[in-house]
């Protein structure tokens, strides 16, 4: 049983596998507790209703979805490896985003690590992760970007994305640093800017 916030399927918006059809399943239950969530309503697993696998995975085969993210909060703070060994069963690719503050569980096709100041992620999760995203909330987080970008294997993407709130300001910073840094590539909150979910 898992506590799940929202099930939905949409458009991937951000990242690498952005403008991809996938079947969002957010969980419910967060620790790290970012400042400029947009999601808050998902920090408390209690308040929201526990499935099973069985069900959830019934939900994502009623939609053409051969994507599935898994996200939250903070969706490792529960134990993946059954949701994510019967939905690879089953054909589906299974992604996850992360802040890495707690143990790795699951079998993924695709980590994203979306390290958060506010509770670091764990140092073996580093060396998984096919995509470090890091969101720019003011000036300083370009050196904690670069920090973990230090940490995580050669071949990872580097996303910079700007938090939503302040993406006005923000961006224009974004694309001076990628241009004086190339390694990094931007990352847009593209279903915001397409109205869905």
């Amino acid at each position: 049983m898992l506590p799940v916030m929202e099930h939905f399927y949409t458009i991937q918006g951000e990242g690498f596998h952005q403008g991809r059809a996938a079947y969002f399943i957010r969980l419910g239950g967060c620790d790290v507790g970012c400042v400029w969530c947009d999601v808050k309503d998902s920090w408390d697993a209690d308040k929201h209703p526990k499935y099973t696998i069985e069900y959830i995975i019934s939900n994502v085969k009623e939609t053409p979805a051969r994507l599935v993210v898994i996200t939250g909060g903070e969706p490792l703070m529960h134990n993946l490896d059954a949701l994510t060994a019967t939905l690879q069963a089953a054909g589906f690719e299974t992604n996850i985003e992360t802040s890495g503050a707690h143990p790795l569980s699951g079998s993924w096709n695709w980590i994203c690590l979306s390290p958060k100041k506010f509770k670091a992620p764990l140092p073996e999760i580093l060396p998984h992760a096919n995509e470090l995203k890091v969101v720019i909330f003011n000036k300083s987080d370009f050196d904690w970007a670069e920090e973990y970008a230090g940490k995580v294997a050669p071949n990872c993407k580097l996303y910079l994305q700007p938090e939503w709130d302040k993406a006005a300001i923000i961006t224009p910073l974004i694309i001076d640093y990628i241009k004086a840094n190339p390694k990094w590539e931007l990352s847009l909150q593209l279903h915001k800017y397409i109205n869905v979910p």
